[in-house]
């Protein structure tokens, strides 16, 4: 059989698939290329490593987008109060996600927030929230206690399935980057306004890729994040 043949055989083969909806798992087969992982660094501007930075892949082309869209995220995430304090500090979810917000110390809390993104309230109480609180628009939600108000934590609500959070060391992979397009984005809550744009393109076509480093211009903490002595 000749080259041409086997050729022609398969694209025969890929377009009846793409009829049936995976045409996109045909097409990365001979395509040849693997999901890449990409290893991002995030420092301040002193050069010290920051925590806590959140990291989003987003596409800007429809064939990554397909290749990703079967992609799930765990439908129920955690924010516990513990020692007067949210846990954890900042949490990046997907769109739809519901939180429980349990209470593990033995005083009440009353959890509320005011941002655009997701306002709600749960009223005192103590060990387990009335109710989950489902996240169902993206951006930056802040979290309050109004019994104590140093307790102060972000919720980034992502509209993309791609996204990571530094640890202390400062690093965070993305995994599963199909290949395309992307803008990769950071943000941090303490991250200015101005004076840093921490985002860049890359285009994924090797499962091997260089890692990125960012660094973002810091604004001074508006709130102690623990309870007073």
């Amino acid at each position: 059989m000749s080259v041409h043949s086997v050729v022609a055989g398969a694209n025969n083969y890929t377009r009846a698939l793409r009829a049936l909806g995976v045409g996109v798992v045909v097409a990365a087969m001979f395509d040849g290329v693997q999901a890449a992982d990409l290893a991002i660094v995030v420092e301040d501007t002193a050069g010290n490593s920051l925590q806590d930075a959140v990291i989003l892949a987003q596409s800007v082309d429809t064939r990554s987008d397909s290749a990703n869209a079967g992609e799930t995220n765990p439908s129920v995430a955690t924010i516990a109060q513990n020692n007067k304090q949210f846990e954890p500090y900042v949490s990046v979810i997907r769109v739809g996600t519901a939180v429980d917000f349990p209470n593990r110390d033995n005083i009440l809390h009353n959890a509320y927030s005011f941002s655009k993104a997701k306002p709600f309230q749960l009223r005192l109480y103590k060990d387990k929230a009335p109710q989950p609180v489902i996240f169902d628009e993206p951006g930056v939600v802040i979290l309050g206690c109004n019994i104590h108000d140093w307790m102060v934590a972000y919720v980034y609500v992502a509209d993309t399935p791609r996204f990571a959070k530094t640890g202390a060391d400062g690093r965070a992979i993305l995994t599963g980057l199909s290949p395309g397009a992307y803008l990769v984005r950071v943000w941090h809550p303490r991250k200015k306004r101005r004076g840093s744009s921490p985002e860049r393109r890359i285009r994924v076509t090797t499962a091997s890729l260089e890692p990125m480093e960012f660094t973002v211009a810091l604004k001074p903490e508006w709130c102690p994040r623990r309870p007073p002595e």
